[in-house]
C-alpha cells in the first residue's frame, strides 16, 4: 500500500475529530456522531482513490452516510477497503469524558472481515503476550498464560473491561484470579490499542463488544505487533441470518488477527477528547491543536502527529 496515503487519511480523522470535538460535553450523542460522519465523508471524497466502506455506521437503510458498502473517494486506480468509526465513544464525547477518538483502518480490497453489526467476544494483548491467548480457555487460564509470557505474576497484570452487566461473571473471575481491573464505560478500540502501549499500564482487554470495532482494533494491533482474537456473539436468529447473508459460514468460528485484518493495513486515529492513547482536540482563538497517530503493518512504522490548524487560512 502506498505510504503516501498516510497523511491523506490522517487528514480524514483530523476533520472528523475537529467537528465532533466542537460538541464535547454538550450531551447530544447523535449530533456529535453526525458531525463526525459528515466531516469524515467530505474528507474521504477529497482523496484520490476508489474506496469502499466495509465497516461503517451500519447498513444502508440505517445509516444515510458511511454505510456498509458505500463508495467513497474521488476515484482512481487504487482500490481500498475501509473500516472506520468517525466517533468511537459517542457517549464519551457527549459527556466530555476521556478516550474518544476518530479512527479509520485501510486495507487492500477484500482484506477486512465483513463483520455484521453484532457483538464479538474479544481478547487483545500487546507484543509480549502474542500467541498466549485462546478464547477456548477460561479468563483465569488466559491470565496465567499472559503472565508467563510477560515473565510476571497474575497480580502484576491489569485487565481492561467494559463496565456492563453482561460482564459481571467475567469481572468476578478476573478479580478471583488476582489481576487488577480497569473498568471503562465505552471505547474498546482505544482499550485494545492500550495493551500495546508500555506506559498505559494495561496488559489485556477482555469482554464482549461490537464486532465492527473488533475488526478496527485488529487492524491497529497488526500495525503494533499485538494480538487479537474474537468470536461473534448473536442475540437472536435475525442477527444470525444477517451474518449468513454477509458471507459468514461458521457462526462459532474463532477469528485470529489475520482473519480479521490481513495483508498490508494502515491505521489512522485522531484524539477527540483527552485520553491515555492520544490527546484530545484543544481549541484556541482562530484554530485548534490535534494529536494523531498513523501506523503501517508492512513496516511497523508508528508516527505521532501534532498539528496546529488555523481556521482563518
Amino acid at each position: 500500500m502506498n505510504r503516501n496515503f498516510a497523511l491523506e487519511f490522517v487528514r480524514v480523522t483530523e476533520a472528523a475529530a475537529l467537528s465532533s470535538a466542537r460538541l464535547m460535553g454538550r450531551g447530544d450523542e447523535k449530533l456529535a456522531d453526525q458531525a463526525a460522519v459528515d466531516a469524515m465523508r467530505n474528507a474521504l471524497n477529497s482523496v484520490e482513490f476508489d474506496g469502499r466502506v466495509v465497516i461503517g455506521e451500519g447498513e444502508r437503510d440505517e445509516a444515510p452516510m458511511l454505510y456498509i458498502g458505500e463508495k467513497v473517494g474521488k476515484g482512481g486506480s487504487v482500490r481500498l477497503d475501509l473500516a472506520l468509526d468517525p466517533l468511537e465513544g459517542t457517549t464519551i464525547c457527549a459527556k466530555g469524558l476521556n478516550n474518544s477518538i476518530s479512527v479509520i483502518a485501510i486495507a487492500e480490497e477484500g482484506n477486512f472481515l465483513h463483520a455484521p453489526d453484532c457483538y464479538m467476544e474479544k481478547i487483545a494483548v500487546g507484543p509480549e503476550a502474542k500467541g498466549a491467548i485462546d478464547l477456548n480457555r477460561t479468563p483465569t487460564e488466559n491470565l496465567k498464560e499472559i503472565a508467563r509470557a510477560k515473565k510476571c505474576s497474575v497480580s502484576d497484570l491489569t485487565a481492561i473491561i467494559l463496565d456492563r452487566p453482561r460482564h459481571e461473571e467475567l469481572i468476578k473471575e478476573v478479580r478471583m484470579a488476582g489481576a487488577r481491573i480497569w473498568l471503562i464505560g465505552d471505547g474498546d478500540v482505544s482499550a485494545a490499542i492500550a495493551t500495546t502501549e508500555p506506559t498505559s499500564g494495561v496488559d489485556v482487554l477482555f469482554g464482549t463488544g461490537g464486532a465492527p470495532e473488533g475488526v478496527i482494533a485488529a487492524a491497529a494491533l497488526r500495525c503494533r505487533g499485538g494480538d487479537f482474537i474474537g468470536r461473534l456473539v448473536f442475540k437472536d436468529d435475525a442477527e444470525r441470518a444477517r451474518a449468513t447473508r454477509m458471507g459468514i459460514d461458521d457462526l462459532r468460528k474463532v477469528y485470529g488477527i489475520h482473519d480479521l485484518a490481513k495483508g498490508n493495513v494502515m491505521f489512522c486515529a485522531t484524539g477527540v477528547t483527552q485520553g491515555t492513547f492520544l490527546n484530545g482536540i484543544r481549541f484556541f482563538k482562530g484554530g485548534a491543536e490535534s494529536h494523531s497517530v498513523v501506523m503501517r503493518s508492512e513496516t511497523g512504522t508508528i508516527r505521532y502527529i501534532h498539528t496546529q490548524h488555523h481556521f482563518n487560512r
